[in-house]
C-alpha cells in the first residue's frame, strides 16, 4: 500500500510542536546519513548545535556527528525522548512498533514528505505525540 499522497490525519499543532522542543533532550535520528549533503545529516547537525543529544540509527558507520551509531532503536541502551524519522512511509509501521516496545519514546516525528496515518495513529494510541510531514529543523527555527 502506498502512503505517498496521504494527508496527515494525526498531527501535532504549532503549540504542541513548540512544547516538544522545550521538553525533549534526546533524539534518535532514524536514517541519519553520514553524507553532510543529505537532509538527515543537516537536520541532525542543526539539532545537535541547538543542544539536543543526537543518536544516529543507521545500518553502516561507527560514528556520525561524533556520536556512536546504533543499528536499531532496540540497541540504544538509554532513554530516547523523540524518534526523528528519515525513512520511507512504509517503514513507519515497524518503527511505531519498535517505539511502543521501548516504552520510553514520547515523540514520533516523521520528517517532511513522510506520512503514514496508520503508524501515526498506533503511536498516538500508545501515548506518544505525533508529528508528520514537518521538518524538525524548520519547526525549531520557527519557534526559537
Amino acid at each position: 500500500m502506498s502512503h505517498e499522497c496521504e494527508f496527515p490525519s494525526v498531527n501535532a499543532n504549532p503549540q504542541e510542536i513548540k512544547a516538544i522542543f522545550q521538553n525533549v533532550k534526546t533524539i534518535a535520528v532514524l536514517g541519519l546519513s553520514p553524507d553532510p549533503d543529505k537532509d538527515s545529516h543537516m537536520v541532525a547537525a542543526y539539532l545537535q548545535e541547538h543542544g539536543f543529544k543526537i543518536i544516529p540509527v543507521y545500518p553502516k558507520e561507527e560514528q556520525i556527528l561524533g556520536e556512536k551509531v546504533y543499528r536499531s532503536l532496540a540497541e540504544i541502551p538509554f532513554d530516547v525522548d523523540m524518534v526523528n524519522i528519515f525513512r520511507k512511509p512504509d517503514a513507519l509501521d515497524a518503527i511505531a512498533d519498535a517505539c511502543i516496545k521501548r516504552g520510553d519514546v514520547k515523540v514520533f516525528w516523521a520528517q517532511k514528505g513522510i506520512v503514514n496515518n496508520a503508524a501515526a495513529q498506533k503511536a498516538k494510541e500508545a501515548g506518544m505525540q505525533v508529528v508528520q510531514n514537518h521538518c524538525s529543523m524548520v519547526e525549531h527555527r520557527s519557534h526559537f
